[in-house]
């Protein structure tokens, strides 16, 4: 994987290029084991697999993307596309590649797609308590624009609501 150095776009971080050996694909139902192994240790209250593939079989507003890197699927990004809006329903790497940038270049791939699709806005919620992601969501571009009292089911955990203009 080749990795540059630009100055302005992604801060002081560094971006990953394209390669032949990682792509940003849309997600497909055979995907699912790989998916669910990454959710469960990702997330306190994970996604079942019916959950996902009622999402991929039935939603027509749900966009999924899987990060592969030499063939094995690393993080994964799921959205809803109504309208002009995007609203982020989950996004996820792998534990053994966090802190390596793959989840800021999922996210900025998947928000380039979207804008040439036609998105202008995208919004997500995210855990108060986690630090990490909402600097990632910051660093692209996300505004934090309200809370969600007890959001989370599990611990009752508030959830920040942030916003993104793509135009």
């Amino acid at each position: 994987m080749s990795m540059r150095i630009v100055p302005g776009k992604w801060s002081d971080k560094t971006e990953r290029e394209p390669s032949p050996d990682t792509i940003v694909r849309p997600m497909k139902i055979e995907d699912i084991d790989a998916i669910i192994t990454i959710e469960r240790a990702s997330f306190p209250t994970p996604w079942s697999p019916h959950a996902f593939t009622t999402e991929l079989r039935d939603n027509e507003y749900a966009r999924y993307y899987c990060l592969e890197v030499n063939g094995r699927i690393i993080g994964y990004m799921g959205l809803w596309f109504i309208l002009e809006e995007g609203h982020i329903t989950n996004i996820a790497i792998a534990p053994e590649y966090r802190g390596a940038g793959w989840g800021e270049f999922l996210l900025r791939t998947v928000m380039d797609k979207m804008a040439a699709e036609g998105m202008e806005r995208m919004t997500l919620e995210v855990r108060v308590s986690n630090m990490v992601a909402q600097k990632v969501y910051e660093r692209v571009g996300f505004v934090k624009m309200g809370v969600r009292k007890k959001y989370y089911m599990d611990n009752q955990e508030d959830a920040l609501i942030m916003w993104l203009d793509l135009e």
